[in-house]
């Protein structure tokens, strides 16, 4: 609560004060110039020259599919639920790391979807990604 001295007018200060600001910005400038050599503080060190290599080869995984019907595809080669086992363990012998995308239609019957699946896991494949769309 503010007092006034008698004949004082009641007219608004309309001068704003700026030297708390001021104030306060120049602090605020000497902290960061304080701190800012300070967030480096890696370690310098001399790395040792080698020879250029080459990136490891990606391995582009193998696609799963299962449309409406209930038809299973190997990379677009048509195979039996049955014979699906088969196919992928002569594929694993080759590349022992083997990975799989499943792609399954979403009107397929989930018991195909599940068969596919025990397949998979009877091949021996412990890589599996089940790609779905995200809306």
């Amino acid at each position: 609560m503010a007092f006034q001295a008698q004949g004082e007018d009641d007219a608004a200060m309309s001068e704003i004060n700026v030297t708390p600001l001021v104030d306060v910005m120049l602090v605020l400038l000497i902290v960061f110039i304080v701190t800012a050599p300070l967030l480096s503080n890696a370690v310098h060190v001399n790395l040792p020259k080698t020879a250029e290599t080459a990136p490891p080869e990606e391995k582009k995984a193998v696609d799963v599919s299962v449309d409406a019907q209930g038809k299973v595809y190997i990379d677009k080669l048509e195979v039996t639920v049955e014979g699906l086992e088969s196919e992928l363990k002569v594929r694993k012998t080759s590349d022992p790391e083997l990975a799989l995308h499943l792609h399954a239609d979403e009107g397929v019957n989930y018991g195909i979807v599940a068969k596919v699946m025990s397949g998979i896991e009877r091949a021996g494949v412990t890589k599996l990604s089940v790609l779905t769309l995200v809306q």
